[in-house]
């Protein structure tokens, strides 16, 4: 089976890249295996004119409507190795299956690490989130915390400090400055130096627990999780990784395009902040970029 682009992940910055190459006329794979990342979340916020729809519900919806491309295909499959150079890729699927490709969209995503603490995976996507652009407001302006899972979490405390009166777990991660200990305290920032032991859920709060007893009931809590790529495709093919305060990403530059000719990169798994209207701005531009690389090869 040949295709001129082949995405790799089927959530909203491959779904949205494809939605480019089937409106420009070009025949376009999507690999996927149906797992995005904020599948644990009940429902996604500030996309316009999806505000506060279901992740799941989206993505049915975004699939339903490429479909109706004819240059457009699913294939339900996890691309396992991909080999070849530009104008000529060829992708070898889990099940036998390969697929040969002029181009290549990497959209594959993130896997996130969350910190090993009990009863916080559970809460996933509920009373634990990562952003409060995408969570806080439906937190009604309760208390709210931080858990610290990296450096940045002074300043994402002092962010989610918009949404309701904060409380930063430092949990034995974070030595804030002194400088950060002023800016805490003038956004009137509660910092708890006991580590959390668990979350417990309850019907209306979440319970920290703390090192040597006591709790704190909180209307949710942000953490920042470390997050590691999904695949190992774009680095077998030899795409350079950047840094990111949470995890590796892989390098693109303004148009999406990767260090390897051909190979684009677009949502999660090439940006730092995640979030569904960027994913989706990103899979478009990569669909794009795509499409004119074939244009003025």
């Amino acid at each position: 089976m040949h295709t001129d682009v082949a995405i790799i992940g089927g959530s909203f910055a491959g779904l949205s890249a494809a939605l480019q190459l089937a409106r420009a006329r070009r025949t376009v794979t999507v690999l996927d295996t149906g797992e995005p990342r904020n599948r644990f979340a009940a429902a996604s916020h500030g996309f316009l004119t999806r505000d506060g729809a279901t992740p799941a519900a989206m993505i049915d919806e975004a699939r339903r409507q490429l479909a109706a491309y004819p240059t457009a295909r699913f294939v339900a499959a996890r691309a396992q190795r991909v080999t070849g150079a530009n104008d000529a890729f060829s992708i070898a699927c889990d099940g036998g299956d390969e697929l040969s490709a002029r181009r290549i969209v990497l959209a594959h995503g993130v896997v996130d690490s969350l910190p090993d603490i009990p009863g916080l995976a559970a809460e996933w996507g509920k009373r634990v989130a990562h952003c409060p652009y995408c969570h806080g407001y439906e937190f009604n302006g309760g208390a709210l915390g931080v858990l610290a899972n990296g450096p940045l979490a002074a300043h994402h405390a002092m962010l989610v400090r918009e949404w309701g009166p904060v409380t930063l777990f430092l949990n034995g991660v974070l030595e804030p400055t002194s400088e950060e200990l002023e800016q805490l305290r003038a956004r009137d920032v509660a910092i708890e130096t006991r580590r959390v032991t668990a979350a417990v859920a309850g019907e209306d709060t979440l319970s920290i627990e703390l090192e040597g007893g006591g709790t704190i009931g909180l209307a949710g809590l942000f953490t920042q999780p470390r997050s590691r790529l999904s695949s190992d495709i774009g680095e077998k093919l030899g795409c350079d990784l950047a840094d990111s305060p949470f995890g590796p990403i892989l390098a693109v530059d303004e148009m999406k395009q990767t260090t390897v000719p051909g190979v684009f990169a677009a949502g999660d798994a090439a940006r730092p902040a995640p979030n569904v209207p960027f994913a989706v701005a990103d899979g478009a531009m990569a669909g794009v970029a795509a499409h004119r690389s074939l244009v003025f090869a």
